[in-house]
């Protein structure tokens, strides 16, 4: 078959093309399935296959239709990939067909195709590296933050603050309106579960008193024909319950590990947040240098990439289907960005010479394996059977990658 194709749009990353199939190409697909239909078809009073092709026609025409059809773009579709020497980057999208008795048949092919992506600045930048200094109150902040997670509720008498669980019935009423009746919720005070004005109504109370007063609706409360009004509001305190943290001693140090003593816990506790306000600030300067590249070297990327990387968060996160319009506009930026960061460090791993070897691969996993005192082959098997070595890859070829940027910028150390 052949096929009369027109370029309608090439703009960017998109093409749009569009296909005029002679009647005659027509009359030959649509022959070829009412063959391929005859051959198999059983009808009675025939014996299979010899069916006469007029009454296969009529007996099959949607089915007839809808496989000639299905050939001809299949046929279109490779037609068009040799003539415009496409590189497409998703499945293609047909638009606009017509499809009439007698006539050529039209439609439109829509796709994405790979862009050309040239990234020549990578040198110049000026980025600054956070100050990793590690105070005693940072490490003091982390060791309650523990104390936190220990902590054990108990229900108190007296009226609760913020950081208290509470249970509570609450109603509202517009002035010349009857009161409703109140509804259960439960509610952690100090977290904006609920507005100011009735956080502190609650805070009035002790469990199974009763207390109303107006409250003003905030300004920015999320329903506009709220804002501002003032409501007469009825809260009965049911339950208030309260955390009671672990102390601070050699006790609480063995509860957590293999610590004798609660100056090991806090040695320990001190490395690790060493080790990660590194990190951190590695990944600060990391995040700089890519944002200045991009900037530098714009380009655009395909819609198809943006969706693949958005179908992954969706997945990752569970996204119930009617929550996935919402999710996707709030995290395209998000979905974005990752694929402008993924082109930049391929584009330029394979320009340098950067990307991860067969060598490098191995040597990261045996330092894992020394590090967690495992076999190495052991360890080996084990991320190829979770299908990480793809990830640890790409790992090693972002390290060399801004090892390579680091070395061509500058980066100031912040005090």
């Amino acid at each position: 078959m052949s096929f009369e194709i027109a370029v309608k749009k090439a703009e960017g990353v998109e093409r749009l093309l569009g296909v005029t199939v002679s009647v005659e190409t027509v009359k030959a697909a649509e022959d070829k399935a009412i063959k391929r239909y005859a051959s198999a078809a059983r009808m009675p009073g025939f014996r299979p296959g010899k069916a006469p092709l007029h009454l296969i026609r009529k007996a099959y025409a949607e089915q007839i239709k809808s496989e000639a059809l299905e050939s001809m773009v299949q046929d279109a579709w490779k037609q068009a990939l040799d003539q415009e020497k496409l590189e497409p980057i998703a499945q293609p999208h047909v638009h606009d067909l017509k499809f009439e008795d007698g006539e050529p048949v039209t439609f439109d092919i829509h796709l994405e195709v790979r862009p050309e992506i040239r990234i020549e600045t990578t040198s110049g930048f000026t980025v600054s590296r956070p100050s990793e200094a590690l105070t005693d109150e940072m490490v003091q902040e982390q060791l309650e933050t523990l104390r936190e997670q220990r902590g054990a509720l108990a229900p108190v008498e007296d009226r609760p603050q913020p950081g208290d669980q509470v249970r509570v019935q609450i109603a509202s009423q517009e002035e010349g309106a009857e009161m409703p009746e109140q509804r259960e919720y439960p509610l952690e005070l100090g977290k904006g579960q609920a507005i100011a004005g009735i956080e502190e109504l609650i805070m009035e109370a002790k469990p199974g008193e009763t207390v109303e007063r107006p409250v003003r609706w905030p300004d920015d409360f999320p329903d506009e024909s709220q804002r501002g009004k003032s409501k007469v509001t009825r809260v009965t305190l049911l339950e208030v319950k309260r955390k009671a943290l672990p102390a601070l001693d050699d006790a609480f140090a063995r509860e957590l590990g293999d610590f004798d003593t609660v100056e090991k816990l806090t040695e320990a506790v001190r490395t690790d947040m060493g080790a990660h306000v590194t990190r951190e600030a590695d990944s600060a300067v990391r995040e700089q240098l890519l944002d200045q590249v991009i900037a530098a070297n714009p380009f655009e990327i395909p819609n198809a990439w943006v969706q693949q990387v958005m179908g992954a968060y969706m997945q990752m996160y569970e996204v119930p289907e009617g929550m996935k319009d919402r999710f996707s506009g709030e995290f395209r930026p998000m979905a974005e960005r990752q694929v402008r960061r993924d082109v930049v460090i391929e584009t330029i791993a394979e320009k340098e010479g950067l990307t991860a070897t067969t060598s490098d691969v191995d040597d990261r996993v045996a330092a894992m394996a020394k590090e967690r005192s495992v076999e190495t082959g052991q360890l080996y098997v084990e991320l190829e059977k979770g299908g990480r070595l793809k990830e640890l890859e790409r790992s090693v070829t972002d390290e060399k990658v801004f090892a390579w940027l680091i070395g061509r910028n500058t980066v100031n150390q912040v005090a």
